[in-house]
């Protein structure tokens, strides 16, 4: 989004007339919003070696015990996706966690990355992670589950040991707030709470976005996720939720407390791109706050800078900054085309 400054008439007063100054020279808005593609991080060339073919989502967490982790959706090992061992989530890892060299070198499971928790898919259920994040030493994981945007219920989970093993902590049912508590991002503070947007997990459902609170000590605990409202002429903790923006149709959201500030990440459907917002504190007016595009759709074999055939997803990656920005963006339009690249992102107003 550009923006100039206006230019400012200043008057001089003399002895007999005011006479006008010369125009102060406009302030420069920021930059035009660009972008590049680093690499594909998963394909069969990138991650065939780890039994994930074909991969989507690919949620980056710094992982406790160094390097990086990323939790991924449904997973292939065939000669397509949608072929071969379906397992979802799967961890893949990155030894390096510096955003200008991530490649993916290890998985949860050695030589085939192995399903995290238990899931048969049965009569096509799934378990698709809508967000992975660290607490000091403990990493922690929420899945949503049912067949793909038919969300059943939704899951926590934790690992004491960098994502090698999870331990099931509760759940929450699908229907919660309208559905509204289905898909979760979490911005881990510090000031000792964790704050949580959610939305309908349902590409085709208007949804509002919710914003609850949890103290880092009690995720795992539902009764402790205190709601953001407004409600008798004001906002405030302890009311009940109310969409903190316009309600739409939502795709993936990654909620980020960064640079002393905080960034929200979504894939936007209508029409289709994906979009930033950066804010001051989690209970900024995200109606009134700029939506920055930062990736646009294309068609497949027109691809460049930041326009993308099928995007979804769109995870900052650690380590990001506002000057240089990363995320992980999905791409499916057919199951030779089905995977997880890194994009780098220029021109963000912050």
């Amino acid at each position: 989004m550009l923006r100039a400054g206006l230019g400012t008439v200043a008057g001089a007063v003399g002895a007999a007339a005011v006479q006008p100054a010369p125009p102060a020279a406009a302030e420069p808005g920021p930059a035009a919003i660009t972008g590049t593609k680093i690499k594909n991080l998963t394909g069969p060339q990138e991650t065939g070696a780890f039994g994930a073919h074909w991969t989507d989502l690919g949620i980056p967490v710094l992982s406790p015990g160094g390097g990086m982790l990323y939790i991924a959706g449904d997973t292939f090992d065939g000669e397509a996706a949608m072929e071969g061992d379906w397992r979802a989530p799967v961890g893949l890892r990155s030894s390096s966690t510096d955003p200008a060299s991530l490649t993916v070198d290890g998985s949860v499971g050695g030589a085939h990355a192995r399903g995290l928790v238990p899931e048969g898919h049965e009569n096509g259920n799934t378990a698709l992670p809508s967000d992975v994040f660290a607490i000091g030493d403990t990493l922690y994981m929420h899945l949503m589950r049912g067949p793909l945007h038919r969300t059943h219920h939704t899951d926590f989970w934790r690992s004491a040991d960098n994502g090698e093993n999870w331990e099931y902590l509760c759940q929450w049912p699908g229907d919660m707030l309208g559905g509204q508590f289905q898909q979760k991002t979490y911005a881990v503070a510090d000031d000792g709470w964790c704050y949580v947007l959610s939305s309908v997990f349902n590409r085709d459902t208007v949804s509002g976005l919710l914003l609850h609170r949890v103290p880092h000590d009690r995720v795992g605990d539902p009764a402790a996720y205190e709601p953001w409202g407004h409600a008798d002429g004001s906002w405030g903790w302890g009311k009940a939720a109310t969409t903190v923006t316009t309600p739409r149709k939502w795709g993936e959201i990654c909620l980020r407390a960064m640079g002393g500030k905080y960034a929200l990440s979504w894939l936007n459907m209508d029409p289709l791109d994906m979009r930033v917002q950066i804010f001051a504190t989690p209970t900024s007016d995200l109606f009134g706050t700029p939506e920055q595009t930062v990736i646009v759709p294309t068609t497949p074999g027109t691809e460049s800078g930041n326009a993308v055939a099928s995007p979804y997803g769109g995870f900052i990656v650690p380590g990001s900054t506002f000057e240089d920005f990363h995320m992980i963006v999905s791409q499916w339009y057919d199951n030779l085309n089905y995977r997880c690249m890194q994009y780098r992102i220029n021109g963000l107003a912050a």
